[in-house]
C-alpha cells in the first residue's frame, strides 16, 4: 500500500517550506532564508537540518513590519 501525496492548500498548512513561503508572501527565497538564519527568528522551525516556516507566526511578523 502506498500513500499518495495529498495537495494541501498553502493557507491550510501549519508550516511552509522556504519556497512555499516565498510564493505565499511574494518575498524572495534568499530574503526568507536570511530571515530564518537571524537569531531568535520567531517563525523558524527546525526539523533535523531542514528549516520550515511557521505560517501563522510568519503572517504576524510580516503584518507588524513596514520594511524587511
Amino acid at each position: 500500500m502506498t500513500l499518495d501525496k495529498i495537495n494541501v492548500p498553502i493557507h491550510c498548512k501549519m508550516t511552509l517550506t522556504v519556497k512555499e513561503a516565498a510564493q505565499y508572501s511574494n518575498i524572495g527565497i534568499n530574503k526568507i532564508d536570511s530571515m530564518l538564519r537571524s537569531p531568535n527568528c520567531p517563525f523558524v522551525l527546525y526539523v533535523g537540518n531542514k528549516k520550515l516556516v511557521k505560517r501563522k507566526e510568519f503572517e504576524q511578523f510580516i503584518s507588524h513590519k513596514l520594511t524587511i
